[in-house]
């Protein structure tokens, strides 16, 4: 299983989609970079050598693309900007509602998480009197 930039790629997928393991990589970025580094698009990952290997880390490294950490970083310290200044789509971010415009009414359960109680019926169990008419017949 080979190694790019710390993340392992799975052996059996196509170099092209075995790329888009790498957060910061689509399937665009991935075709690009393989066509930079000179390698087939329908060769699979455990079929690459050591120097195909570092032809692709070479032509990640030229595209100057921010990949794994440093993207993850940069996506989580916009968003603090956002909530800091307490713009709109900070506040959202903060109530963990939806940030983008959609409806709340229905249809937000992902940023929502699962319902609430609220208010529900509850039934009350019916009496047992089959249980006590026996016991009266004695």
């Amino acid at each position: 299983m080979p190694r790019i930039l710390g993340v392992d790629i799975p052996k059996e997928k196509r170099m092209d989609i075995a790329l888009t393991y790498l957060y910061g990589i689509g399937r665009f970025q991935s075709v690009r970079i393989l066509k930079d580094a000179g390698i087939a698009l329908e060769k699979r990952a455990k079929e690459l050598s050591e120097e195909e290997v570092s032809r692709i880390v070479a032509a990640i490294q030229k595209s100057g693309l921010r990949l794994e950490g440093d993207l993850r970083r940069d996506i989580s310290q916009n968003i603090k900007r956002l909530m800091d200044i307490g713009s709109w789509r900070g506040m959202r971010h903060k109530k963990g509602l939806p940030v983008r415009g959609q409806r709340t009414r229905t249809n937000a359960r992902t940023r929502k998480g699962p319902r609430k109680g609220g208010m529900a019926v509850i039934k009350k169990e019916p009496e047992k009197k089959a249980a006590a008419a026996p016991a009266a017949k004695k």
